[in-house]
């Protein structure tokens, strides 16, 4: 143990033993384990609008939005006094025997919100629990159905959805593997969509074919018989900002319709405005899942919630059986009150300020200076959509290729800018609050960060 260094006429832990408490005592998410007390984080002590402040008072623009959620920014003292006074009107009741005003407000409202019939919400503690929800959700209906062999999942290669055991087990982020267990029995995944790694001379629609047809190989070996999901993000967000050709996602909707497979949507970060809408499946890509799983945005990160959306179909598969059968489904924070408190706060606050339409009137200028990266040789795309962006580096070697996404994350953070380096690539998702100004600033310090790397890369 060691000691306490307090800072001067306060009882507070001094900036530099709160690192080392962290260091000796935290396990931080995706931290390197032949390193584990040799990293520093950064000590964040204050956060207002779309900056951060560490504890030196340094500001950074919050290029990726907290981990994609901080959809109203930081500071909102009508989002703390929601969660004020639902603390103490109500802070817990249990879930499996009670409902609560804010629980189904918010069902109500998110079932308005949803495409088509998908019109029944199952609260979860975040994302990752949201997909389990779905996942899990698709086994029992089979089972209900008299269908137990239909269980296969198929996903994606850099398809990330979660961390629990099937979550991170239908997550096809090769890094993300390392040491852990994961499901291989029930998950198949389709190559890479990304229309960047498409062959040379190959046009996009020519891509998309190949991909649709990815899929209906993996049925015809599988067998429809044996396949209950289909799962894919919108937009392959943690895999890279990847954005699938047009028409693909209508296209392998209607392939499960024809195979009775369900459509499972994670909307986990393309949910709650990041695109400009509500949910982007049926604005932006045309389709109506059987299911849509959410959270990040859905409390714009300032309490943990998440929300497995079910249609109807589906319910009245579940239900369409003699056999008495429970939804043994189910967790102690589940619709908790507080959390859904928040969510009906920051969804009051995206209607009363118009966030989803400030978003649509920034996007493309947004996206007009993600692309003017290209000018820089050492990127070789940058891709986006809505409030979300990506540049993919590329270098004379595969080493130096490696190290691309630190090199650009360290020097954007030099001059005041987070982004959330991916290995030879650089992802940013700043809260939807950000202005044309804001968003100008925060690309004039990633283009002067770009040139001073590409810069090293010539002199070295």
């Amino acid at each position: 143990m060691t000691e306490m260094t307090k800072v001067a006429g306060s009882n507070t832990p001094s900036n530099e033993t709160l690192i080392e408490w962290d260091r000796m005592h935290q396990i931080h998410p995706w931290h390197a384990m032949d390193a584990w007390r040799g990293y520093d984080n950064m000590l964040v002590d204050t956060a207002e609008g779309i900056y951060m402040y560490d504890s030196t008072g340094k500001r950074f623009i919050d290029g990726p939005g907290g981990m994609w959620c901080t959809q109203i920014g930081y500071g909102r003292k009508d989002m703390a006094e929601a969660i004020y006074d639902q603390v103490m009107k109500l802070p817990y009741t249990s879930p499996f025997t009670s409902a609560t005003e804010p629980s189904a407000i918010l069902a109500k409202k998110i079932a308005d919100m949803a495409p088509g019939d998908l019109n029944n919400v199952f609260f979860t503690t975040g994302g990752s629990t949201a997909v389990d929800t779905a996942l899990r959700t698709m086994q029992y209906c089979n089972n209900r159905r008299g269908l137990p062999e239909k269980k296969m999942i198929i996903a994606r290669e850099k398809g990330y959805h979660g961390s629990t055991y099937l979550a991170h087990s239908v997550t096809g982020k090769e890094r993300d593997k390392s040491h852990f267990d994961f499901e291989t029995r029930l998950v198949h995944f389709l190559p890479d969509v990304n229309p960047y790694r498409r062959a040379e001379g190959q046009s996009v629609e020519e891509f998309c074919d190949e991909k649709v047809a990815d899929l209906e190989k993996a049925i015809a070996e599988i067998g429809a018989d044996k396949i209950g999901a289909f799962i894919a993000e919108p937009i392959l967000s943690s895999g890279g900002v990847i954005v699938p050709a047009p028409g693909y996602h209508k296209r392998t909707l209607e392939i499960c319709r024809a195979n009775d497979i369900f459509y499972i949507s994670d909307e986990v970060v393309t949910g709650f405005g990041r695109l400009g809408y509500w949910f982007a499946s049926e604005e932006l890509f045309d389709i109506q899942p059987d299911f849509i799983t959410s959270a990040k945005g859905l409390t714009s990160g300032y309490l943990p919630l998440g929300a497995c959306i079910v249609s109807d179909r589906v319910m009245e598969m579940m239900s369409d059986s003699d056999e008495p059968s429970s939804f043994t489904n189910g967790y102690t924070y589940s619709a908790h009150p507080v959390s859904c408190a928040a969510a009906l706060k920051n969804i009051e606050i995206f209607e009363n300020e118009g966030v989803l339409e400030h978003v649509r009137a920034v996007t493309p200028h947004f996206q007009k200076r993600l692309r003017d990266l290209m000018k820089f040789k050492i990127v070789g795309d940058a891709r986006g959509m809505g409030l979300l962006g990506c540049i993919e580096g590329k270098a004379e070697d595969l080493e130096a290729e490696k190290k691309l996404g630190s090199q650009i994350d360290e020097a954007c953070e030099a001059r005041g800018l987070l982004v959330r380096p991916l290995i030879n690539m650089a992802v940013f998702s700043p809260p939807l609050i950000i202005t044309i100004e804001q968003i100008d600033e925060m690309f004039d310090i990633l283009e002067d960060a770009l040139q001073e790397v590409q810069d090293n890369l010539n002199a070295a």
